[in-house]
């Protein structure tokens, strides 16, 4: 009698230690995409990322690009760019010899990325002249870098502008020489076999917090003065921070590289 209790006892505490590692219901209507159940008890859990401690801090899974020390993740194409108190600095062309951008060892496709800049203060030029970077995905698709407070220039090239195309929808930039900062989600463009476009590049970005493009397809590579066009190319490529002789800084520069399943989550039927 005592064994049958026991081992009935132990079959319960399995029947809850299963009921707990795999909560949910398997008698719930299919969902639109015909792969789960509403609170689907066999659908996997997410992938743990541990938080950064502060604010702005890289997670557990990001490839830091800048830490304020190493600039072992990059090469630049002339001169190295200066590091000094915790950033790095676009040099001037005096010294560099010419257009100098900084470019990322390792290649990326869709990725979440966080960056900081600070323009030169006090600003001595205006309008593109003052303050102006760029953060180039795949060294193709410009998301401007421009010091934006109280100078006036072109609406899509000013910062947050996906240049030469989309203004920001809001200017949110803070004083010269105050830091600040980017958090981005790019979508690389999908090409078909015969190097057609099948989908677009987007991009998400949040100036200093503020929602500055939602969602905004871009129109192709970057083009000063034209309308961008698209050209296949393949699925990961550097990030490159633009020289555009302007002594811009940057400090805190990271990346998560972004699985599948955060492409596309428009509705069956629906994706555009």
């Amino acid at each position: 009698m005592l064994i049958r209790t026991a081992a009935c006892l132990m079959v319960g505490l399995a029947t809850v230690a299963t009921a707990q590692e795999k909560p949910g219901f398997t008698d719930t209507p299919v969902l639109p995409d015909g792969k789960w159940r509403v609170h689907d008890a066999e659908r996997p859990a997410p992938s743990v990322v541990t938080p950064a401690a502060n604010p702005g801090g890289a997670p557990s899974d990001a490839v830091v690009l800048f830490d304020g020390i190493s600039l072992d993740a990059w090469r630049a194409e002339r001169t190295p760019w200066t590091v000094e108190n915790g950033a790095m600095t676009v040099p001037s062309r005096a010294r560099s010899g010419g257009e100098n951008n900084l470019i990322s060892k390792q290649s990326f496709g869709d990725v979440q990325l966080h960056l900081e800049f600070r323009s030169p203060t006090p600003p001595t030029k205006s309008s593109q002249d003052r303050g102006n970077s760029g953060i180039w995905f795949m060294q193709r698709y410009e998301l401007q870098i421009l010091d934006g407070y109280q100078n006036p220039t072109y609406a899509d090239g000013t910062v947050g502008a996906v240049y030469a195309w989309k203004p920001p929808l809001a200017n949110a930039s803070r004083r010269p020489g105050e830091w600040q900062s980017y958090d981005v989600i790019f979508e690389r463009p999908r090409f078909a076999a015969d190097g057609s476009l099948v989908r677009p590049a987007y991009v998400t970005a949040f100036l200093n917090g503020v929602l500055v493009q939602n969602h905004q397809a871009m129109l192709g590579t970057t083009v000063w003065r034209q309308v961008a066009k698209y050209q296949a190319h393949p699925d990961a490529a550097p990030i490159q921070l633009q020289d555009h002789d302007s002594p811009v800084s940057f400090r805190n520069i990271w990346v998560r590289p972004l699985p599948e399943a955060a492409i596309g989550q428009d509705l069956p039927g629906e994706r555009k």
